[in-house]
């Protein structure tokens, strides 16, 4: 069976490349075993004033340690730290944008959480998602599965622990047109042009999966289809899922697998980062769904 380092290798990665997602991907394994002794909450929150579970700050310093010892990176941008972390002793300029635990708030629930890491080659972390060298997500559930794009298409892998590899689970992964949604916020704080898309999903027979997660959300993307959303509402009408380290490397293996990912007007991927924590209104799923939601902010008089 296919592995992670060989399929990476026939994709004509470079050998630094290849090295950073292996030793960035092996670390899934200690962050799993890791959930047993760190189940609550810190007293502290993130730079989005989010409240830190013991694993986000766990999982967040462990894997600047780890990146930064492998000196395989110069920039690192994490959703759980303030500012941009240099590393000096970098041999390559490879730039690191990372959500060390997405979906951190379900721990206590035993349902689905995961990393997502993003890659450029150079450049630094404030660049669109369209210049993306690579970008994953672990998702933690009954299997450790790690799916990743270089740009070649969208495959899933499953840590085998027996034999320590990441071994070839799917291959040519595509979003098919599915009928299922899901969405946060608060229905009363929605935008007019939100409701309007939520009315469509109800008038045409959408079934509603939203499980809080955003990786596990948008793993379902991959074999059922459908739409995941967070909107822009009128508390935060920039929306609040993070442009750096949720919605660009997301947004680049949907899109690799044939589907698209929007803030109602444009496409994610094409937005030149300001900031290191923005955030955007996000729309991410099937290829037609999405230009129908498109089509309804577009009819919009407020634009």
């Amino acid at each position: 069976m296919l592995i992670l380092r060989k399929y990476l290798e026939t994709c004509g990665c470079e050998p630094d490349l290849i090295a950073l997602i292996r030793v960035i991907a092996r670390q899934m394994e200690t962050i799993r075993k890791a959930f047993l002794e760190n189940q609550t909450f810190e007293k502290t929150q993130n730079p989005s004033g989010e409240l830190q579970t013991q694993m986000d700050v766990w999982a967040d310093e462990h894997l600047i340690k780890v990146i930064g010892e492998s000196g395989l990176v110069r920039e690192l941008a994490s959703e759980e730290q303030a500012d941009i972390v240099r590393f000096e002793n970098s041999r390559t300029e490879y730039c690191v944008v990372m959500d060390p635990l997405d979906g951190s708030s379900l721990i206590s629930t035993n349902l689905a959480v995961g990393t997502i890491v993003g890659i450029y080659d150079s450049g630094g972390v404030l660049q669109p998602g369209s210049k993306l060298r690579a970008a994953f997500y672990t998702l933690f559930g009954p299997l450790t599965v790690l799916v990743v794009s270089v740009g070649k298409g969208v495959q899933s892998f499953a840590w085998d622990q027996e034999n320590e590899h990441y071994l070839l689970l799917r291959t040519g992964i595509t979003v098919p047109e599915g009928k299922q949604y899901g969405t946060g916020g608060l229905r009363k704080e929605w935008l007019p042009e939100h409701i309007k898309v939520i009315d469509y999903f109800d008038e045409n027979g959408f079934k509603i999966r939203y499980s809080g997660s955003f990786v596990a959300d948008c793993h379902q993307l991959l074999t059922y289809g459908g739409i995941y959303s967070y909107p822009g509402s009128k508390k935060n009408p920039d929306g609040k899922l993070r442009l750096l380290f949720e919605a660009n490397p997301l947004g680049f293996i949907i899109t690799q697998a044939g589907g698209r990912i929007t803030d109602g007007k444009r496409n994610i991927l094409d937005i030149v980062p300001e900031k290191q924590h923005q955030t955007t209104p996000i729309y991410i799923g099937s290829k037609g769904i999405i230009e129908k939601i498109e089509e309804i902010f577009s009819s919009s008089s407020i634009f």
